[in-house]
């Protein structure tokens, strides 16, 4: 796959790009049949979501006789890491230590990812500061 370049994927598009990076590569009838199965879509949605998602350049098509087949053109977790970067880039900066928190309260995770958060959350604590600043507003201003 290319290098990872920053593509906003809306909500629906990134249905499509879960079934995709499962799979590696999906026709437009499986995507078609899987959608109608998990979303309740009709073919006409998924081709236009799939047209867009070439348009945006996540996905690439083959043409296969008359079918199409497509493939993912960025990687899951790096796609995933930037929607939840830029997502806490729109928060308080104060407030995201406790949104994590309740994130955390809210997912299941495995063993093996709890203790990957533990050791992450140990080798951040001795270099973390006592509090985070309000980047909410210029100046000394404080939400």
């Amino acid at each position: 796959m290319e290098a990872q370049t920053k593509i906003e994927i809306s909500d629906a598009e990134w249905e499509v790009m879960r079934v995709t990076w499962t799979l590696g590569h999906v026709t437009s009838s499986q995507m078609a049949e899987i959608m109608a199965e998990k979303m309740g879509w009709k073919t006409a949605t998924v081709k236009t979501l799939l047209g867009r998602l070439i348009k945006k350049g996540a996905l690439r098509a083959e043409k296969h006789g008359r079918a199409f087949t497509y493939y993912p053109t960025v990687d899951e977790q790096p796609s995933m890491d930037e929607a939840v970067t830029t997502l806490f880039g729109h928060l308080c900066q104060m407030r995201v230590g406790q949104t994590l928190t309740d994130l955390v309260t809210q997912l299941t995770l495995s063993q093996t990812d709890i203790e990957n958060l533990q050791a992450t959350l140990a080798q951040k604590q001795a270099t973390a500061p006592v509090t985070v600043d309000c980047d909410c507003l210029p100046g000394d201003q404080h939400c």
